[in-house]
């Protein structure tokens, strides 16, 4: 823990502070407009094809992403090297998460049952993986320099600060598992639920699913604190933790805005670590662990609420 609280001193030490100040306040004024308009909820989700959702998906995470970059651009331009392919990765980065977001996954086409619509629905997700995985191992081979693929390594980590940062992290899941709107939206088990008249076996089907839905995190850590940060900060130095932190955010615009705002900062701190110890296994043990324990708080929540 002391680790990583020295990673934390350090960066905080050596970025920018007014590129901080102007993406906290820029991804602040989104996050705004999203709640007051719907932005995902309302207007994206109602598109009629997969096409315009990809667009409207596109243009939300390229803005979330692209606008810190272009104040480090016209006001720290010294900062951004080569900036030929970093530009190329630029408008390469938010459109590999909207298909990421709207790609069909080809199970959605079995004939309507509920065993069907179950494998369609654990499917989805390890579905998504394998799309992001083919142009990451393709930008894995054209960028230089990198030593694993993404940060995918366990080499010199160690598990216990990890351990710990989940301990501090209960109170806070025990405080939103009483608010409404988490309790709206967690577990996400209970999209499971209509397969329970069909099965006497209910808990392998739930751990499928957790198994299923844990895989999502991968793509998460493999995606933002992975490519995010190790292809940018090529280009970028650490300033590239900040775009990141506000792309992750607005993946979040449909989510409860408490778990919104705090994936920012939750973004920034996992990118730090990343950066630092060259590996994405923090946050995957940080991310797979707040995620099942939000679907334990979810499901305690809603008992205790009946």
């Amino acid at each position: 823990m002391t680790q990583i609280l020295s990673y934390l001193r350090e960066y905080a030490t050596s970025i920018d502070k007014w590129l901080l100040i102007f993406s906290i306040i820029f991804i602040g004024v989104f996050i705004v407009i999203n709640y007051r308009f719907g932005l995902e909820t309302k207007i994206i989700s109602n598109l009629n094809s997969r096409w315009d959702k990809f667009i409207g998906f596109y243009l939300v995470y390229a803005t979330a992403f692209i606008i810190p970059y272009l104040f480090i651009y016209f006001f720290r331009p010294h900062q951004i090297t080569s900036p030929s392919f970093f530009w190329i990765l630029l408008l390469i980065a938010p459109a590999l998460f909207a298909l990421k977001v709207t790609v069909p996954n080809p199970f959605n086409l079995l004939p309507a049952s509920a065993v069907n619509r179950f494998i369609a629905i654990v499917t989805n997700l390890p579905f998504k993986l394998l799309i992001l995985l083919v142009p990451l191992f393709i930008l894995y081979w054209l960028t230089p320099g990198q030593t694993h693929f993404w940060g995918l390594t366990t080499t010199n980590f160690k598990w216990q600060p990890y351990f710990l940062m989940l301990l501090f992290m209960l109170p806070l899941i025990a405080f939103a598992s009483s608010q409404a709107d988490f309790l709206a939206t967690y577990p996400k088990l209970k999209q499971i639920a209509f397969i329970q008249p069909h099965t006497k076996n209910m808990w392998w089907y739930k751990l499928l699913y957790e198994i299923s839905y844990g895989i999502d995190f991968i793509s998460i850590e493999l995606f933002f604190r992975g490519f995010l940060v190790f292809a940018f900060v090529k280009y970028a130095g650490p300033s590239a933790i900040i775009p990141m932190a506000t792309f992750y955010c607005s993946i979040h615009f449909g989510k409860p805005l408490l778990e919104c705002i705090s994936s920012f900062f939750g973004g920034m701190l996992l990118g730090i670590v990343a950066s630092n110890t060259q590996s994405i296994a923090g946050g995957l043990v940080v991310h797979l662990g707040i995620a099942w324990l939000m679907e334990a708080g979810g499901f305690l929540g809603n008992l205790i609420k009946k």
